[in-house]
């Protein structure tokens, strides 16, 4: 790829802090590329500039040049005063507000991809994920960044017990197992309300990708049904 279209080149042209403060463009562009070049529907939570209603926008921005066919959508809880290009739409609301978001689901006709950059508030994101997973296209990717808040108190994270399903941290390595539900032996069931549709989770410093999908691939090793029974 011509350097200069890169996702890192046009973070540092629009000063979005996906590059410099943090290294989520190279990720970004391990697992965007297969949508570079399609009409894709994509949700930005958080856009950015706090309270003011003239600052923000920058990935907003970067997210347009980079899916040249692409409909950016973004939502912050502050409202925004500043012109967007023509495939851009911002709404105001929170990242909690359930209604308001199958409001811009159905309105947008659905996302493809998805990315949490809001609020960094544990209980919000597991909240807006629990909302918008069940939503997105199946293919497509939920993304959430600044999982550092998972071990801080102050947002409601802790890393005293960072393996606590109320923080972020704690809750995506829940879903783990649900990847070989087809595999856990009977009498063993555990909570897999996401199971059937995560297809696969990447984790890097931290963010994380959850690709939905179908996920209803039985047991690869039936022979093997006999030593699962007897290790139940």
């Amino acid at each position: 790829m011509d350097c200069v279209h890169s996702l890192t080149a046009l973070a540092e042209k629009y000063q979005s802090d996906k590059w410099g403060p943090h290294s989520y463009t190279r990720h970004y562009e391990t697992h965007f590329a297969r949508f570079r070049e399609q009409p894709v529907n994509l949700l930005e939570i958080g856009i950015g500039g706090y309270d003011d209603p003239r600052a923000g926008g920058a990935s907003l921005r970067m997210w347009h040049d980079y899916f040249t066919r692409g409909r950016i959508v973004g939502l912050d809880l502050h409202a925004k005063r500043f012109t967007v290009p023509e495939r851009v739409r911002l709404y105001q609301g929170s990242q909690t507000d359930a209604d308001l978001l199958c409001r811009i689901d159905r309105e947008a006709g659905g996302f493809d991809i998805i990315i949490d950059d809001g609020s960094h508030i544990n209980a919000h994101v597991i909240a807006t994920f629990e909302v918008l997973f069940p939503l997105l296209k199946t293919g497509g990717l939920y993304v959430v960044e600044d999982m550092q808040t998972s071990y801080w108190p102050v947002l409601g994270g802790s890393s005293r017990d960072p393996d606590s399903a109320h923080t972020m941290m704690g809750y995506f390595k829940s879903l783990i197992h649900g990847l070989n539900h087809a595999e856990i032996v009977a009498g063993c069931e555990r909570p897999g309300r996401f199971d059937r549709d995560i297809l696969g989770m990447s984790f890097y410093h931290n963010m994380v990708f959850v690709e939905k999908g179908d996920n209803t691939e039985p047991s690869n090793v039936p022979a093997h049904d006999a030593l699962r029974r007897a290790a139940d």
